[in-house]
């Protein structure tokens, strides 16, 4: 394929993710959480207590921009923190049960506009989706 063509593709691809992840946010439970705040509590409901250090890295931000993040989370009651059972000088971050609740909610939200839509497709519109959602899953791969 020519580069003009990789990069046209590039181009609409791009658009069209960027769409419907803005449209799939509109259907967020709790709209007052930025998209990092539901990305730390993700990452602490598949991983378990974290340092705050060690949450930053898998979330790929610096340290005090997640202490900024943490601080909201456990004010609204999302996260809770404990002392570390080896470092008295660290903490960790736990999601809370009502986290869970709202991360739960927040993907059965979204999932439920999604598949309403999804079942406005024909069965072939179908098929392709279900291809293409493994090649994007394969392009976002780090």
């Amino acid at each position: 394929m020519p580069l003009a063509a990789d990069t046209a593709l590039a181009s609409t691809l791009r658009l069209s993710v960027m769409r419907l992840a803005r449209r799939l946010r509109t259907e967020r439970a709790d709209s007052s959480l930025g998209l990092s705040h539901l990305a730390a509590l993700a990452t602490l409901e598949r991983h378990g207590p974290l340092t705050p250090g060690e949450l930053a890295a898998q979330e790929k931000v610096q340290p005090p921009s997640m202490t900024r993040l943490l601080a909201t989370l456990v004010g609204a009651g999302l996260v809770t923190r404990t002392a570390h059972p080896t470092d008295g000088r660290q903490v960790l971050v736990s999601i809370s049960r009502e986290g869970g609740t709202l991360l739960r909610e927040d993907r059965r939200r979204r999932d439920a506009w999604l598949a309403r839509r999804l079942r406005e497709l024909e069965p072939a519109d179908l098929d392709v989706l279900r291809q293409a959602a493994a090649v994007l899953d394969r392009l976002a791969e780090q």
